[in-house]
């Protein structure tokens, strides 16, 4: 088999899972439930954010607290301060692509 497989979680529990962390880029699965999110934090790298479902509320660098749907791709630059968030009653859930990936 050429493919490496992985499977990510389904459910609506609490999720933060580093799918693959390797050298050219980190892949993470996150779930939310409201009031569940990141400790505030500056980007290591690029991220690339996918809204799967749910809705974010994002703070970057000092600008207010935007808020994006499902289906929304944001892209997010090196050293960013960001503070995510999931302020609402559905589950949020997103996919996050580090890359290149951080070195440490």
């Amino acid at each position: 088999m050429v493919e490496q497989i992985f499977k990510l979680s389904k459910g609506n529990e609490k999720a933060v899972e580093k799918v693959i962390f390797d050298d050219n880029l980190h892949y993470l699965h996150m779930v939310f439930n409201k009031k569940e999110g990141m400790p505030e934090h500056f980007a290591n790298s690029n991220v690339y954010m996918t809204v799967v479902r749910g809705k974010l509320s994002i703070g970057l660098n000092d600008q207010e607290v935007h808020e994006y749907e499902a289906g929304t791709l944001l892209k997010i630059p090196y050293q960013t301060k960001m503070n995510v968030k999931n302020l609402h009653e559905e589950t949020l859930e997103l996919i996050i692509v580090k890359a290149p990936a951080p070195k440490s």
